[in-house]
């Protein structure tokens, strides 16, 4: 497989300088339904806006479907806390019908949206539209005055016969896509929403913030089933907060929940309504000499993902990528470093709260090849980071090859783009770095930028692959990013 065969596609959104965004202009989560049909964004300032696949296009290439107003800032009177309309998570449904369902989250507050065409109709024909100048719209007209409006219709038109009247007749005049909240599930977290999975049975889903995960059912809004409890009755003994949670992808009981000390924790539903007692615990034990001030930090588990057939785990810390067989608990089948060059400077990401970025991973469609982002708007792509060996033919092995690919989601992005319109394959995107490390990863991606270069203002922390192709959606800042392999 090809690695200079990653390019650049698509770009939506302001490319201006990022010191004059706005900051609800920032886009917070990024995600492709089942399909790859459609792609949603998420925005600090509440809003939800939705492409749709471009079929008249060859590639993977997407248009703007709708946008709408998802969440509100609002003040909880009680606690005197402001809640930010921020969108934390979207998690698109299942389609059954011509209508998406989705759901969307901010810190405290979940709805279920539905998003479907709607048909505006008009009155296009009756008698009055031939015998007199009268808006088309009767039912205005004949409410605000009516009297000479019956005047003006008897003496100007001949109702002798049947088949000179003319009765209103409605005929679709426009459709529009229109956004509608059909459950609000609120109330049920005291602390940050940082995650939501829809269960494979596509009739429930969980809820996750730092102590508490909650299940809820996707028609009943007013009450929900507490199935993780973390908190302890005296909060000065809190050790771990709960980061992310996921529903396993084929076993509607199976569910797993990352921790701050980095530990992934997979529950199963059928051996205890409170699933405080795991099924497995995946752990990697790490020699206590090595530990630093910043060791707590840096291990903190940020993102933690099903491959799409429910064999693998990937996680995300701040340092690495781990990749786990979820038949073996006791280490990983792979860890990628990410900021090795940033080993020796935690003092200044902390300094900075760098160190405190949450950057996501994600698994490809074809549960081989891995995606997390990283400083100076470079994301990573591990190509055939998982291999399971059921190739053995030589020139399968090299196409089975693990690869570091580096792209950078930026404005350099269009300058390439222009100056390889009508030039050979072999001179393509040289502005995108793209490497080869064929091994663990650990020369990757921020390893070839110095400290004193990295913006860390520029950090690509959401993403999101096309679940049937080899394309992802990049969120840079405001800017949505699309990636493919050509």
């Amino acid at each position: 497989m090809d690695e200079h065969s990653w390019k650049f596609s698509q770009c939506f959104g302001d490319k201006g300088d990022i010191e004059n965004i706005t900051e609800a202009d920032i886009i917070s989560t990024v995600e492709f339904d089942h399909t790859g049909d459609f792609l949603a964004t998420g925005d600090k300032g509440g809003r939800v806006v939705l492409f749709e696949r471009n079929e008249n296009k060859k590639n993977c290439e997407y248009r703007f479907y709708t946008e709408f107003q998802s969440h509100d800032a609002e003040f909880d009177y009680l606690k005197s806390l402001e809640i930010e309309e921020k969108i934390n998570k979207i998690k698109w449904l299942k389609r059954s019908n011509q209508s998406n369902f989705l759901l969307s989250t901010n810190d405290k507050t979940i709805k279920l949206w539905k998003i479907f065409e709607k048909q505006i109709k008009i009155v296009a024909e009756n008698n009055l539209s031939d015998a007199t100048s009268t808006p088309t719209n009767v039912s205005s007209s004949f409410n605000n005055n009516s009297s000479s409006l019956i005047n003006s219709f008897s003496s100007n038109v001949n109702l002798s016969s049947v088949s000179n009247l003319k009765l209103p007749r409605l005929t679709i005049h426009d459709t529009i896509t229109a956004a509608q909240p059909k459950k609000i599930f609120a109330n049920a977290h005291a602390y940050h929403i940082n995650s939501i999975s829809v269960n494979s049975d596509q009739e429930t889903f969980i809820s996750s913030d730092d102590l508490r995960i909650n299940l809820w059912n996707l028609g009943i809004a007013d009450q929900s089933f507490n199935i993780v409890d973390i908190k302890p009755v005296n909060m000065e003994e809190l050790t771990e907060v709960i980061t992310s949670a996921e529903f396993h992808p084929i076993d509607c009981n199976l569910f797993m929940y990352s921790s701050s000390k980095g530990t992934i924790k997979l529950n199963d539903m059928r051996v205890n309504s409170l699933c405080d007692n795991h099924s497995k615990i995946f752990e990697e034990y790490m020699d206590p000499s090595n530990n630093n001030f910043f060791t707590e930090i840096t291990s903190s588990i940020s993102d933690v993902k099903f491959s799409k057939n429910g064999r693998y785990i990937v996680s995300r810390d701040y340092m690495t990528v781990k990749i786990w067989d979820i038949a073996m608990e006791t280490e990983p089948v792979k860890t990628i470093n990410i900021h090795e060059q940033l080993r020796d400077r935690l003092c200044d990401t902390y300094e900075n709260d760098a160190i405190f970025d949450k950057f996501e991973v994600v698994f490809s469609g074809d549960n081989k090849s891995i995606a997390t982002g990283s400083y100076n708007n470079n994301f990573m792509i591990y190509q055939n980071a998982i291999n399971d060996g059921s190739s053995t033919s030589p020139s399968a092995t090299a196409d089975n090859e693990e690869k570091e690919i580096v792209l950078q989601a930026d404005k350099s992005v269009f300058k390439a783009k222009k100056l390889t319109a009508g030039s050979s394959s072999s001179g393509k995107r040289k502005n995108l770095t793209m490497l080869n490390t064929g091994g663990n990863g650990a020369g990757g991606s921020g390893n070839k930028m110095d400290f004193e270069t990295i913006d860390f203002k520029k950090s690509i922390l959401h993403l999101s692959w096309h679940p049937m192709e080899n394309s992802v959606a990049i969120a840079a800042t405001n800017n949505l990013y699309i990636f493919s392999q050509h």
